[in-house]
């Protein structure tokens, strides 16, 4: 595979990342909704092939970048994620789902 075709993988799945954190960020306020998201973002990661710096990185940083940034506060002082059980567990996970995307890529 090309450097090119590796950078456009990786920014595909970046957003992608994005995308499903921000799906993640909306539905976690109901307890169904948060175990969607977290199962869903775990079964994605997991299924993303690990090894390389271009799969499975960029998805967990993009969805990363977009949970932390909609926890941080607004501006009318209120949070899209709250500092409650469901938020942290959410937290938590974008974690985890990080350091297994840096711990499965091999230099």
């Amino acid at each position: 595979m090309t450097t090119a075709r590796r950078v456009a993988v990786a920014v595909l799945l970046l957003l992608v990342g994005g995308g499903v954190g921000l799906m993640a960020v909306a539905a976690h306020g109901r307890t169904e909704g948060l175990l969607l998201a977290v199962l869903a973002t775990v079964a994605a990661v997991y299924a993303l092939p690990g090894g390389r710096w271009f799969t499975r990185l960029p998805f967990g940083a993009g969805w990363m970048l977009v949970v932390f940034y909609a926890s941080r506060p607004r501006p009318e002082g209120d949070y899209l994620v709250a500092a409650d059980a469901r938020g942290y567990v959410l937290l938590g996970a974008g974690v985890v789902v990080l350091m297994y995307s840096l711990l499965t890529v091999r230099t």
